[in-house]
């Protein structure tokens, strides 16, 4: 491979390539497909993912919750693949494409809302460590949250290049164990019956509507902010492959083994835990033992990482700081969160995901992609009451929905008015787009540029 100088602004003081917080990545630091690939494809494949799989097969049976499954995903699809081929065609993070569409300054109230629900999910994943751990093992739950959290801040110090790392070991990783423990299932219960079982009624999913806004809320938030991971890819067509292998590949199969476990009739608590296969896995030697350890580490370790990763690159351009010092910051408070039990207040993250957050990225899509805005900052504009509008009118839809008709997706509906409400508010104050802004000096060209191989790394 071939290297590249290194100048101060591409190399941080302790040696590590710059995370480019406050501009578009330049072209000579993109990376492969496949890197860029592993980050988001290790993503869902997740433990929790098999919990909220089998919390709606448990509601809605096997073969109804897979399609529930699927028709989310398939929203997901669409949803986080238009927002990565902005952010490969641009190389900007979630911040800077805000900017575009919510203003100069407007952009931190999208901004600083995602990054700080997003650290929400990085306590609750890093509490869901030490409880999963103390659970299964009886390990001290506060010390294993403790010892979780600063791996977990290590890692995400390292940047875009260990989050790779770490999905290509995790994504392969749970496939092979999830086998193992279908494996186990079906030798002690069989799976004659998984097709046939129709789940429990009464349960907490009981409509196709609910279980496809649980699919759509898991990765709501960043799925919105997509473009932290996918402005590494080489242009938009890269970017958007590379949030194919999540949406609907990695999210399907995490989402569905769990439901497999569900209607196997093998998991130890299918209205709460769905279908977590850990417990399976431990009781068979010591060898196996160590290693479903070493996966609860690794597997919630992806999901920590990136939701990490996602706060501190949006508050270090908010704040104007690095990216780095942000991961210890925000880091900090997580664990201190996470060992204060506040993640267990799981149910209400997901309410405000499902009702606040798709409707952000439904006003950046038809800003900036239906209405062919590019992605140039508009240096006189402070703040776009029209985005606002936008986005206040899909959560509203989105919350009546939640609260009046809960057999139907609210995040789809959230996603369809606000779009909607954005191409209507933009006909009446303009008629037609408005042209966008010249990109300031030194900023990438919204065209895909050619990107040389660099590094070692690629």
């Amino acid at each position: 491979m071939t290297a590249v100088s290194q100048s101060p602004s591409t190399t941080e003081s302790h040696g590590l390539t710059s995370e480019f917080e406050h501009e578009p990545v330049p072209a000579a630091y993109r990376r492969r497909w496949l890197s860029v690939a592993a980050v988001w494809f290790g993503f869902p494949m997740i433990l929790t993912n098999a919990v909220f799989g089998g919390v709606i097969v448990y509601g809605l049976g096997f073969v109804r919750g897979l399609l529930a499954i699927l028709l989310g995903n398939l929203v997901l699809m669409l949803y986080v693949g238009a927002l990565s081929h902005l952010a490969g065609s641009t190389g900007r993070n979630f911040a800077l494409i805000a900017k575009s569409t919510f203003g100069n300054r407007g952009y931190a109230i999208a901004s600083g809302f995602l990054s700080t629900i997003v650290i929400g999910w990085f306590a609750f994943q890093t509490g869901l460590t030490g409880s999963t751990l103390h659970a299964t093992l009886g390990w001290n739950e506060p010390g294993t949250i403790l010892l979780a959290g600063v791996l977990y801040i290590a890692v995400t110090f390292i940047g875009i290049r260990a989050l790779a790392i770490l999905g290509a070991v995790a994504a392969p990783l749970f496939l092979v164990l999830a086998a193992v423990a279908i494996w186990f299932v079906a030798s002690g219960h069989g799976l004659g019956q998984v097709l046939g079982y129709a789940g429990q009624p009464g349960a907490v999913v009981a409509s196709i509507g609910a279980a496809v806004t649980m699919t759509v809320a898991g990765f709501a938030d960043s799925g919105t902010m997509t473009a932290d991971f996918t402005r590494w890819a080489k242009d938009g067509r890269s970017a958007v492959g590379a949030s194919l292998t999540a949406f609907p590949v990695a999210n399907f199969v995490s989402m569905a083994v769990g439901g497999l476990i569900v209607a196997a009739g093998a998991a130890t608590d299918a209205a709460n835990d769905g279908g977590d296969f850990l417990g399976i896995l431990v009781g068979h030697g010591w060898l196996l033992t160590a290693i479903a350890v070493a996966f609860v580490f690794i597997n919630l370790g992806s999901v920590c990482t990136h939701c990490l990763y996602n706060g501190a690159v949006g508050w270090s351009h908010i704040t104007a700081s690095k990216m780095r010092l942000l991961t210890i910051v925000l880091g900090v408070i997580g664990v201190i969160a996470a060992v204060a039990g506040v993640w267990t207040l799981f149910a209400d993250w997901l309410n405000i995901l499902g009702v606040f957050v798709p409707p952000i990225g439904a006003v950046l899509i038809t800003d900036q992609l239906l209405l062919r805005r590019q992605s140039g900052h508009r240096a006189t504009t402070t703040y776009r009451p029209t985005a606002f509008a936008a986005w206040a009118i899909g959560a509203v839809v989105a919350g009546v929905v939640h609260f009046t008709a809960p057999a139907y997706a609210e995040a789809v509906a959230g996603i369809l008015a606000a779009g909607l409400a954005y191409l209507a508010i933009a006909r009446l104050t303009s008629g037609t787009p408005a042209p966008a802004a010249s990109a300031p000096a030194g900023s990438a060209s919204t065209a895909p540029e050619p990107v040389a191989a660099t590094e070692g790394e690629r």
